[in-house]
């Protein structure tokens, strides 16, 4: 595939196309997509949200943080960001570092039946 494809059409057409390449598990032709979605509309958290998704479940875990914690940054209260912080950062060997988010996430959400601190 061409690096024209993933340009083709509007930001609309790349989202969606985006969004089929994810769920068909193609992360890494997803994440290539989204990464021009980011560039373009940095200020967007969705798009970069699924680029640090796609990043994480194709194993590039530092990637993956440094979306999230842009995601972050733009929307602290992004629950799930928190949850997929925390998430790759035990992915990594962190749990230190990922236990505090973690448990921001949970109190986010009201789920406080799990003990994260483990």
């Amino acid at each position: 595939m061409n690096d024209t494809y993933y340009e083709f059409g509007t930001a609309a057409d790349r989202w969606d196309r985006a969004r089929m390449f994810f769920e068909a598990k193609e992360y890494l032709t997803a994440a290539r997509i989204l990464g021009g979605l980011v560039e373009e509309a940095p200020e967007q958290v969705a798009p970069r949200l699924l680029l640090a998704r796609a990043y994480y479940h194709s194993a590039r875990l530092g990637k993956a943080e440094t979306e999230l914690r842009a995601v972050l940054e733009r929307d602290p209260v992004e629950h799930y960001a928190r949850l997929m912080l925390g998430r790759t950062l035990e992915r990594q060997g962190r749990q230190e570092e990922a236990t505090p988010h973690l448990r921001m996430a949970a109190a986010m959400s009201g789920d406080f039946g799990e003990d994260i601190s483990s």
